[in-house]
């Protein structure tokens, strides 16, 4: 039996969670989690991602045709503190908070013991350029995948409380194969 192709796209702007849900879907719904922002951080270090331009979801039309788009809508004071809080592990991409995930031991990998760093575009002083860029490119992209009926938008401040909307909503495109409890 051939497995059901679901293509879909997670926006949102810096700390929403956008990982977090990704990892969640991809392990309830055994579907590949491709991370856009870490690609192009890898590649190209400029802070922009796939598709956070109208540019870009244009040229995605033209690759493939989306079955739903999820915007994660969190309140400005909210990413502004995930951002400041959030250090990552640069060759795994794993990511801690040090309010709500944090390492075991203070700026150590829990899993390899190397050392954790805050990106530059993690830090306070760069934190609100980021939310105000974001929120002036993504905008464009919302509105065209609200007008073609594909977006879904999720408000909240924690994920956790997101995530069983999230789940519902996948559940109704494909079949899960992990209970929502089992976050």
């Amino acid at each position: 039996m051939a497995s059901k192709l679901l293509r879909a796209v997670i926006l949102g702007p810096p700390g929403s969670g956008k990982g977090t849900v990704c990892q969640r879907i991809a392990q309830s719904f055994g579907l590949q989690h491709l991370s856009s922002g870490h690609f192009l951080r890898e590649n190209i270090k400029a802070n922009t991602g796939f598709p956070r331009t109208l540019v870009q979801a244009e040229a995605l039309d033209k690759i493939c045709e989306l079955d739903l788009v999820i915007t994660l809508n969190i309140p400005f004071e909210t990413l502004k503190d995930r951002l400041s809080r959030r250090w990552i592990h640069p060759p795994s991409g794993r990511v801690y908070n040090l309010d709500f995930n944090p390492p075991h031991v203070h700026g150590i990998d829990d899993i390899t013991g190397e050392p954790l760093v805050q990106q530059e575009d993690d830090k306070p002083e760069a934190v609100a350029a980021r939310l105000r860029q974001y929120k002036d490119v993504a905008k464009p992209v919302i509105e065209l995948y609200k007008s073609r009926g594909v977006l879904h938008q999720f408000s909240g401040t924690e994920t956790n409380k997101i995530w069983p909307y999230v789940y519902t909503l996948f559940s109704n495109k494909i079949t899960p194969i992990q209970s929502k409890e089992a976050y």
